[in-house]
């Protein structure tokens, strides 16, 4: 492989994992938005089990994700540099988290799943974050849907065109900035209705109109989390700007030498499976 060219994802997303990956996406949009959806006269909307009950269910869905992704594409070299990154990233995400709202952990998801793939982006991002929360002991409700936010982090950035050298860091910088704040509003949709109770001008009103309740929520964020939002955003993007190209660099240098796209064959001489590289 020549070292100007494209790296192929590491875990080409089949039919039954993409399938899987809408599915999961499909039922994350709706524990996330919950508050939004919910009927006024339903239990959920007026008891405060709606969190637990969505994170159980999300918790799930990720696990089905995660192995059906990796049951085709996950060799033990692959599994070695998921095992690396979402290390790297359980010990920095200390490093920065809960400092007006500094973020050192999602710039390492965007360039694990730019590199590698959607589908490798998806899991870096939910072992990541599964990772950290075990170091942290941020072990909680709230952590599948943390997983899958940072999933759809590492999605997205495997998603993202073609583009090399100044412009894939424009590129990068450009959805870190969008899926740090999209990350922090999705996670504030999750808690919300029980945050600030049901008696101020941001409170959630079960029944009341949609645009209305969502009126109240960017009212919400602006004035609780924006602040955070953006720190998180800024820092993951000064972080691809400053390290990411030596990064990018490193990890597709990585990904050639182990080949992770080379065919497999048997040799004629030993009978046994070997694998088969490019000039």
């Amino acid at each position: 492989m020549k070292p100007g060219s494209v790296v192929k994802p590491v875990m080409a997303i089949g039919p039954r994992a993409a399938a899987a990956l809408v599915l999961a996406s499909t039922v994350g949009l709706m524990a996330f938005a919950w508050p939004l959806l919910v009927e006024p006269g339903a239990e959920l909307a007026q008891g405060t089990d709606a969190p637990l009950v969505f994170a159980v269910l999300l918790l799930l869905v990720v696990g089905v994700v995660v192995a059906e992704v990796g049951e085709g594409g996950l060799d033990a070299k692959a599994l070695a540099m998921l095992g690396v990154l979402s290390a790297l990233g359980a010990a920095l995400r200390p490093l920065g988290a809960g400092t007006a709202g500094v973020e050192t952990v999602f710039f390492l998801i965007v360039l694990g799943g730019r590199v590698f793939g959607p589908g490798f982006g998806f899991v870096q991002g939910a072992v990541t974050l599964f990772a950290s929360a075990l170091l942290t002991g941020g072990v909680g409700p709230w952590l599948p849907f943390q997983m899958l936010g940072a999933a759809w982090v590492g999605l997205g950035a495997g998603l993202l065109p073609p583009a090399r050298g100044r412009f894939e860091i424009v590129l990068l910088s450009g959805w870190a900035w969008v899926s740090s704040l999209l990350y922090g509003l999705a996670l504030n949709l999750t808690f919300w209705p029980f945050t600030i109770g049901a008696a101020t001008q941001l409170s959630f009103v079960p029944g009341d109109p949609l645009l209305e309740n969502l009126h109240r929520f960017i009212l919400f964020t602006a004035a609780t989390s924006l602040g955070w939002d953006v720190g998180r955003a800024v820092t993951t993007t000064i972080l691809i700007v400053l390290v990411g190209p030596a990064v990018l660099a490193a990890l597709r240098r990585a990904a050639r030498r182990a080949a992770f796209d080379a065919p497999i064959r048997f040799d004629a001489d030993t009978g046994g499976p070997a694998r088969s590289r490019g000039k």
